[in-house]
């Protein structure tokens, strides 16, 4: 649990229904805690005590946290609820929108707008003060003709800096995108009337029809396929918000990926690492994409844990390289490079890892910090074996995916990155 102030809990006697205000408030925040929870914790902090601030907050967490998604959410909320005596002003100026300047206040932790949401519930932040209609020194003119929408702003945002119903809007959002990629050229031929090569044993058919003549050449050419798409995410503690979202991205890609052959994917395959490698793959073949994930997290025993990425790609060369990439596969590997692991171990593992598939694109939300800069050794070790570096911590930068494969190698920030270190891109 995060270290905050040593604040006095409430004095109230009415802590029955303080948990249930509580509990209610976790419920509008997105978790699945119902009535009987009340009963429940209301039982439990008897049966617990309430004399200890620490384990009052691990025995309501025990009560109402079932997923790992959840933990930072209920966090945030214990925290405004229970332990600071202003969060009231606190959220009000929280959702209050700002001008940028020298006094802008600090962005919102993950999940913590989220919060402010659930505990508010609807309450409107108080407006400023305007002027008089007939006080025409005092008039204020704006000039919005350049200002952006609310869904320019949605596409724009952070992950972790959305609430529970932007979150809803962003999901939907990435359910009706499509990541459009070229067919490629397969080994095996089919007849085609302008073929660059002639087709001898379909020729001698022809011929033998006509008495022997040959009187026609029947061509052919290699046939176009759809190539497989591969998805290695990263589920660590610091990329779970930015998976989630990811993968209800791969899961739409996945699904659609029969309306039109010609221009979308073969198999998509998709596993996810934090300290061990997961295949997910049969989960993304439900259409539901809520029961997809939900099946999927059941299954990973690793969500929201530590990072093994040379490890994860060990186990996916060793295991599972020669299954999917056999027949050109694009990788896209998601993940922010924070590895724990020997430097040397996690560079062998991408290089063998780029030279088996047909394109390898890594996808890092670290990305969204301007000054952003390779100096973190797994970053620095990863870096010359991908083809392309996008960032993934918003709808518009998922939405310039399909833009990168339109690009060719190189795309994104992989070329700023290697001149930033002294080392030509590769």
């Amino acid at each position: 649990m995060q270290d905050y102030p040593d604040l006095d809990l409430p004095d109230n006697p009415r802590l029955a229904q303080n948990i249930t205000h509580f509990i209610r408030a976790l419920r509008r925040a997105g978790l699945p805690v119902g009535p009987g929870r009340v009963i429940d914790a209301v039982r439990a902090v008897s049966a617990a005590g309430f004399t200890s601030k620490s384990d009052f907050y691990w025995t309501l967490h025990a009560l109402c946290v079932t997923r790992p998604e959840h933990r930072a959410v209920f966090a945030q909320i214990f925290r405004l609820y229970w332990r600071d005596p202003r969060f009231l002003e606190h959220m009000m100026a929280m959702l209050l929108p700002a001008m940028r300047g020298l006094n802008e206040s600090p962005p919102a932790k993950p999940a913590e707008k989220r919060a402010a949401e659930a505990l508010l519930d609807g309450a409107q932040a108080p407006m400023p003060d305007l002027p008089e209609a007939n006080d025409d020194d005092s008039l204020l003119e704006f000039d919005a003709s350049a200002t952006a929408s609310a869904r320019e702003r949605l596409r724009s945002l952070d992950f972790e800096q959305m609430g529970a119903d932007e979150i809803a809007q962003a999901k939907r959002m990435l359910a009706r995108l499509t990541l459009p990629v070229p067919p490629m050229l397969s080994r095996r031929m089919t007849p085609d009337a302008r073929g660059r090569l002639m087709d001898a044993r379909a020729t001698m058919r022809l011929a033998m029809r006509r008495g022997g003549e040959i009187t026609q050449l029947a061509r052919r050419a290699h046939r176009r396929r759809a190539p497989d798409l591969v998805v290695l995410c990263d589920i660590s503690g610091s990329m779970s918000q930015y998976s989630r979202m990811v993968l209800h991205f791969v899961h739409a890609v996945a699904n659609t990926r029969g309306a039109d052959r010609s221009g979308g994917w073969g198999r998509v395959h998709a596993f996810t690492f934090g300290t061990r490698l997961s295949n997910i793959t049969r989960h993304l073949d439900t259409r539901d994409v809520d029961a997809a994930l939900a099946a999927a997290g059941r299954e990973v025993p690793d969500w929201e844990g530590g990072t093994r990425i040379g490890g994860s790609l060990a186990a996916f060369n060793h295991d599972w390289s020669r299954r999917v990439l056999g027949q050109g596969a694009v990788v896209l590997l998601i993940t922010d490079g924070l590895d724990r692991g020997a430097p040397g171990d996690l560079a062998a593992q991408m290089q063998r890892l780029h030279l088996t598939a047909r394109r390898l694109i890594w996808l890092n939300p670290l990305l969204r910090w301007d000054g952003f800069a390779p100096r973190a050794q797994g970053i620095a070790a990863m870096l010359p074996h991908v083809d392309s570096l996008l960032a993934c911590h918003s709808v518009a930068s998922i939405e310039d995916l399909a833009a990168a494969f339109a690009a060719g190698p190189h795309a994104g920030e992989k070329t700023r990155l290697m001149a930033a270190r002294g080392t030509p891109p590769i």
